[in-house]
């Protein structure tokens, strides 16, 4: 499906230094920022108290959130756990104060601004937990660029896979140095955008180098930067059709979705956005740089003997 056919090819590849220089610059600030600044971890990875309540009707989450910050709560968290009567609470813990303080100012907030909740339990989230769950999330990141290599290098090339990964790579470290740089709250739901996003941006580059292949073997009498030039072309309509209605998708997430869904959104935004740019204009000249050639997909033709058919019958 397309919306429209370029005639023309762009020629990408002419500036492709402008778009690695571009994407070096963006890489390097991301490096600085987690470096200086590091990540604002939430609860599930720096340990604290998780408290659940229960409300007779839907809970108002807003008022839950007005009680907390106007009893002094910073750097909380407030969702629904299971259904809408219910409400999951997590909070740092603060100087001296334990989980059952916290959990008894935590009600008495309710009960001036938001009446109707019933305690259902108070539990210390210790920071082993959240160690755990930082080691599985790395390793849960290692296996997929694992699997991307193994998968880019089996249906395509060597060359192909090293530039993917490079791109990707680019993209999760972008998307770590924006909530470094700005402190917002990185959460399992962060960490699950940031998976999701190695998986939607590799996808757009196996189109685009499927494409490349295509090219390869079907035109003689183009240079690489030209048969680079004409998949990235030839593909923008349904890089437009996908990353658009998926960017409307994600976009009315992050409008409406809510203060338990917005970082999760945020992160996602940033990963489309830069996935398309890292995949089209970061990967294709990694690929050109990495000397991929029209040799590498055509098979060479096997010699046949003097005297002798292609069959191997003698004459």
């Amino acid at each position: 499906m397309e919306f429209f056919r370029i005639k023309k090819d762009i020629p990408f590849m002419r500036h492709a230094l402008v778009f690695n220089v571009i994407s070096l610059i963006t890489f390097v600030l991301a490096v600085f920022f987690l470096a200086t600044k590091g990540l604002h971890l939430s609860v599930e990875f720096t340990g604290g108290t998780l408290i659940e309540v229960k409300y007779q009707q839907s809970a108002d989450l807003e008022k839950v959130r007005g009680a907390m910050s106007k009893n002094g709560f910073t750097d909380y968290t407030v969702q629904n756990f299971g259904s809408s009567q219910d409400v999951m609470i997590r909070l740092p813990l603060r100087g001296t104060e334990d989980s059952a303080q916290q959990g008894e100012r935590v009600m008495q907030a309710l009960a001036a601004e938001a009446p109707g909740a019933s305690l259902q339990r108070v539990e210390f989230v210790g920071p082993q937990v959240g160690k755990e769950l930082a080691e599985n999330g790395a390793l849960a990141l290692l296996v997929v660029i694992v699997g991307i290599m193994i998968y880019l290098a089996s249906r395509f090339e060597w060359r192909f896979s090293i530039a993917a990964i490079i791109a990707n790579l680019h993209d999760v470290i972008i998307i770590l140095g924006f909530f470094a740089a700005f402190q917002w709250e990185f959460s399992l739901s962060v960490l699950a955008a940031v998976l999701a996003v190695l998986g939607y941006s590799v996808n757009e580059s196996v189109v685009v180098f499927d494409r490349v292949r295509e090219t390869f073997k079907k035109v003689r009498g183009l240079t690489t930067p030209q048969v680079l030039d004409h998949a990235i072309t030839s593909t923008i309509s349904r890089t437009i059709i996908t990353h658009g209605s998926t960017q409307v998708m994600v976009l009315s997430m992050l409008v409406f979705g809510g203060e338990t869904l917005y970082y999760f959104s945020l992160a996602l935004t940033i990963g489309i956005l830069f996935g398309i740019y890292s995949s089209v204009l970061v990967a294709s000249p990694l690929v050109m740089w990495l000397g991929v050639s029209r040799e590498q997909f055509i098979k060479p033709k096997k010699a046949v003997a003097e005297g002798a058919t292609d069959d191997g019958a003698c004459v």
